[in-house]
């Protein structure tokens, strides 16, 4: 389960490094084309977090009175999940595809729903679970 995290962490870093080093001027927003999709975000970014971390400060944002105060309690349950995922493939091990679970996958795949409405969520679920099932058990290779 951390193995696929640690590749795809690892590949995330090696091309954004090789891209950074390879593409020229991509850091130098004036010397690149006109219609260039290419910038270089890291100042941005380092700006962004300035304001959000030292200007506003995290009480502002995660304390009692805070807009985010509910999405602290997203990191225990980030803890205890991959856990109980463990637990139930121990418990269950007759259910080969418990241990199949990635948390890691599942909640990152959250990260694409705030823009969405519960209609597009469903219809992801509903069509994935079609898809899936009809696909495991018409079409398993043997």
């Amino acid at each position: 389960m951390h193995v696929h995290s640690s590749v795809s962490g690892t590949v995330n870093l090696a091309v954004a490094w090789w891209m950074l080093g390879s593409i020229e001027n991509i850091c130098d927003v004036e010397s690149l084309h006109p219609e260039s999709q290419w910038t270089c975000p890291k100042f941005r970014v380092t700006f962004d977090a300035s304001v959000i971390w030292g200007l506003i400060g995290l009480e502002r944002l995660f304390g009692p009175g805070g807009m985010y105060k509910n999405m602290v309690w997203l990191f225990l349950i980030g803890a205890f999940l991959p856990v109980t995922a463990w637990i139930l493939s121990k418990i269950f091990l007759d259910k080969k595809w418990i241990p199949l679970i990635n948390i890691t996958v599942i909640s990152y795949g959250f990260t694409g729903m705030p823009p969405t409405t519960p209609t597009n969520i469903a219809s992801w679920i509903i069509t994935g679970k079609i898809f899936n099932y009809f696909a495991f058990k018409y079409r398993k290779t043997r």
